[in-house]
């Protein structure tokens, strides 16, 4: 396995990981906050929207976990997923709501900027590694012409 596979499948691990503990959260102890950080244009009730919340991220994370064969649909649908709440960060940050710590516009602000990130990982940490081709000789095209 090379060093990038080992990267990628340490970062895919990592954020399985972050996953299931997020969303284990959002189905316990710390529920009620996560629903302090449902926008109000939500449809949804927030407890009900904390809940199903949880259920998907623990099903991506044990999915970045444990699948093989699909391990790019699910790093895609991840990335979906963390496109789907960015506006519910957005508006906590416009809103000015706390939570875990964010008891500042600067620091609500900050916490944007991780957002990609978290997209950008599920992308290329459950990336097909693309297969090495061979490259001719030095000389070898000069030959072939």
């Amino acid at each position: 396995m090379s060093k990038k596979n080992v990267a990628r499948t340490v970062g895919r691990i990592f954020l399985g990981s972050f996953l299931v503990f997020a969303g284990v959260s959002h189905l316990t102890f710390a529920r009620e906050e996560f629903q302090a950080q449902v926008p109000d244009w939500v449809p949804l009730d927030p407890d009900v929207t904390v809940l199903a919340s949880g259920v998907v991220e623990v099903g991506l994370g044990a999915a970045l976990l444990v699948a093989r064969k699909r391990r790019g649909l699910v790093g895609v649908l991840a990335a979906l997923f963390f496109v789907a709440v960015f506006p519910g960060n957005i508006a906590q940050w416009l809103e000015h709501r706390d939570a875990f710590g964010l008891d500042t516009d600067t620091k609500r602000f900050v916490r944007l900027f991780f957002q990609p990130v978290l997209i950008a990982l599920a992308l290329w940490s459950t990336r097909t590694p693309r297969a090495k081709t061979a490259r001719p000789a030095a000389g070898s095209e000069r030959a072939a012409l």
